[in-house]
């Protein structure tokens, strides 16, 4: 259980799940004072070419950071959209592991989940719909 960081309201199960990995996508490693690992390097590639070695690079910041960060949620599958506004979209599916931060890994009856997280800058990160 926690809070949302947008509503304040509370929240928990697939909803604390998502929050948790736009935390973790959107928080550059070394700016958490007493815990300089958490985050990714995801936000520090935000500005950079749409080449194929930072799309891999991107790939592996996100499966990484999400693996170590966030038990809850097993990552199957990353793609990744960009528009021609600099808009980029990064669409996570996985399973939903509701239990394993406790070590229990029963994936929830629901199957697949899907997360879309969006930026328009370095620090502009949101969920779409």
């Amino acid at each position: 259980m926690d809070l949302n960081h947008h509503t304040g309201a509370v929240i928990s199960g697939w909803s604390h799940v998502v929050q948790s990995i736009e935390t973790i996508l959107a928080t550059r490693v070394n700016t958490r004072v007493f815990m300089r690992q958490f985050g990714s390097d995801v936000p520090a590639m935000v500005d950079m070419p749409m080449n194929d070695a930072n799309i891999m690079a991107l790939y592996v910041s996100v499966a990484e950071a999400i693996d170590t960060w966030e038990p809850r949620f097993a990552l199957t599958d990353v793609t990744i959209s960009a528009d021609a506004d600099g808009v980029l979209t990064l669409n996570l599916t996985g399973n939903h592991l509701p239990n394993a931060h406790l070590g229990d890994a029963t994936i929830v009856d629901d199957g697949t989940q899907v997360v879309r997280v969006q930026t328009t800058g370095v620090d502009n990160w949101s969920l779409t719909a």
